[in-house]
């Protein structure tokens, strides 16, 4: 019961089975990898009895991440050039995955005997995971136990992501210690961030391809869903409506010069184009609620590279049905003052989100 009531304050335990790799980086940094589907954020912390610290950080965009030939020589090449604008010289990586082929699932079995456990969790993936889970590795996490139920979370994620993600690390001259969710990395990111702060949340993080929510109610079990809609379905809509270059309209939402106007543009059709991700936002918080027989969360903390675009973050407060603000994990998380990424962190933190949780795992 200790052991389970210890595991309480730490929600991530998956993909771990790394064990020849961690006794070769036990006394080493380690620093987290976010790959996402159109750029690279790294994310390296120091841990003290003050907490926290960043000791590198840094962004890359991958060349044509839509070109499949070419598709690990551009990931690749992003990841060594993030490396090297973040001077983090250690090469023990965390990388988070995301998507269709990712499962986060609650369960509670009756009580079990602990070598029971693991078989009803087998079990339990196969059934209620979209995907075949045999082609796949499964974790899981018990949050809570007594002599009548067990209750926890299960994660699992298919060989065909694991693999890819681990290639791109290998092609890039880094040692991959530790596979981790990234709705599971926010979720330890906030729970650092927020203290002692009380009340259920979530978080929405707006990236390339994928839209990840995660929410964490009073049971302390997660319910994360990524939403197969991002920045690349918004862009294409308002391209749509505009008719301006995707290029150019990519250029601008990242702060590129606005030679044509393009910016005003597009703030008339952003509305439009993010219909469909509100209302799938919207649907998913009232189905969680309702799961929990409880309200809707008290706040939501919006994140991914997405939320930097102007207007988007008032669009989203405006529309959602509940608190939502801008979250950047670096007003809690100090830079220390030699480094050169502090500037970065403080404009585009929001961004760094899942980077930053994923470099807080421990080894």
């Amino acid at each position: 019961m200790n052991w389970i009531k210890q595991q309480q304050n730490n929600i991530t335990n998956t993909f771990a089975n790394w064990q020849k790799v961690w006794k070769s980086c036990h006394k080493q940094q380690i620093f987290g990898l976010d790959i996402g589907s159109s750029a690279i954020k790294i994310v390296q912390l120091r841990k003290d009895e003050n907490g926290f610290a960043v000791t590198g950080a840094g962004i890359a965009f991958v060349n044509d991440p839509k070109d499949e030939n070419h598709k690990d020589t551009n990931y690749s090449k992003a990841i060594r050039q993030c490396l090297q604008w973040s001077e983090i010289k250690n090469k023990f990586a965390v990388c988070g995955v995301n998507g269709e082929e990712t499962a986060v699932r609650n369960f509670n079995f009756p009580s079990l005997l602990p070598d029971e456990v693991e078989g009803a969790v087998q079990l339990e993936a196969k059934q209620v995971c979209p995907f075949n889970t045999d082609d796949g590795v499964i974790d899981y996490q018990i949050t809570e136990g007594s002599e009548k139920e067990i209750k926890g979370f299960l994660v699992v994620a298919s060989n065909k992501i694991l693999k890819e993600k681990a290639r791109f690390i290998k092609e890039s001259s880094l040692s991959n210690v530790l596979m981790d969710i990234d709705g599971l990395a926010l979720m330890n990111c906030m729970r650092y961030c927020r203290g002692d702060e009380t009340g259920t949340f979530a978080i929405l993080n707006i990236g390339y391809e994928y839209t990840s929510l995660a929410i964490l109610g009073e049971d302390n079990l997660p319910f994360i869903r990524d939403i197969n809609f991002g920045g690349k379905e918004i862009i294409e809509h308002v391209t749509l409506e505009t008719q301006f270059n995707y290029e150019v309209i990519q250029q601008v939402l990242r702060g590129g010069e606005d030679k044509e106007g393009v910016k005003d543009k597009i703030n008339q059709s952003l509305e439009s184009a993010c219909h469909k991700l509100i209302s799938n936002i919207t649907e998913t918080l009232y189905y969680d609620a309702v799961h929990r027989k409880s309200e809707i969360v008290d706040k939501i903390y919006l994140c991914g590279g997405f939320a930097l675009v102007d207007g988007f973050p008032d669009l989203l407060k405006g529309k959602l049905p509940t608190e939502t603000v801008l979250w950047n994990p670096f007003d809690k998380i100090p830079c220390d003052s030699s480094l050169s990424c502090g500037g970065l962190l403080h404009k585009d933190g929001p961004a760094f989100a899942v980077a930053a949780g994923l470099a807080m795992r421990q080894i």
